[in-house]
């Protein structure tokens, strides 16, 4: 089974066609800027463009960095306000004439991470965090998903967790990766604090780069990188799709 896998983020909109049988791309992956602003029109266009490239007929699915319930996108942290209740599924499929499924781009990235990557056959609490323009969660209970965890919106430092913890805010004040480090192991131990997770799994765009500061961490839970890296939000959006192609046959 196929399906067409798009991670939308702050900065940029990504996909590719993957198999959700073995988690393979079968294409390279085709990467645009997140338009400005990043109304719901504009963005579902940039879909449109997506499915496009790869002549695209099959099912989709888009991780999205909000809160969906239903489809429908409930918060907005880097995207545009005009968001907030809009119904992403029904737009996404209105602009492209596909069947759309929509998820929380850090709830897609974690469940490509436990179905095929660094959580595979993995029991437990198990936290992945996606580094990149904001911070994303996904967690899972025994290899069961509890969506919409949202804890980069947790506060630290009297602001939401992610504008001072992640891979953003390393560069807009030019920390080093020691630097940075300290700000991140200072967040993961309070997740832990929180949690009491199995694993902590680290993906997301910082996570290329993993050996600059796993190393620096210092954690009683384990940190790992994730097995896909920067496409995991593509892997796991186009396994979102598996009921629709249960609900196709």
């Amino acid at each position: 089974m196929e399906a067409l896998g798009i991670d939308i983020g702050g900065s940029g909109i990504k996909g590719a066609p993957v198999n959700i049988t073995t988690g393979k791309l079968l294409a390279p992956r085709f990467r645009l800027t997140t338009p400005k602003p990043s109304t719901p029109p504009a963005v579902a266009e940039t879909i449109k463009v997506i499915c496009g490239k790869f002549n695209w007929s099959g099912l989709v699915g888009c991780g999205f960095p909000a809160a969906i319930q239903h489809g429908i996108v409930r918060t907005a942290a880097n995207v545009d306000d005009s968001w907030i209740n809009t119904q992403g599924e029904t737009l996404f499929a209105k602009a492209t004439g596909l069947q759309v499924k929509l998820t929380n781009d850090a709830d897609a990235a974690g469940m490509a991470e436990i179905e095929f990557g660094a959580g595979k056959g993995k029991t437990g609490v198990i936290f992945i965090i996606t580094i990149g323009t904001g911070i994303g969660t996904a967690l899972f209970v025994d290899g069961n998903l509890v969506p919409n965890t949202e804890l980069g919106h947790i506060r630290m430092k009297g602001m939401d967790a992610e504008f001072w913890t992640s891979d953003s805010a390393r560069k807009r004040e030019g920390l080093t990766w020691k630097r940075w480090a300290k700000r991140f192991n200072r967040y993961l131990n309070y997740l832990d604090a929180l949690f009491w997770p199995d694993l902590f799994i680290v993906g997301g765009g910082a996570a290329k780069k993993h050996e600059k500061f796993l190393p620096l961490l210092h954690t009683r839970c384990p940190v790992v990188p994730a097995k896909f890296h920067n496409n995991a939000g593509i892997v796991g959006a186009a396994l979102t799709t598996r009921a629709l192609h249960r609900g196709s046959k």
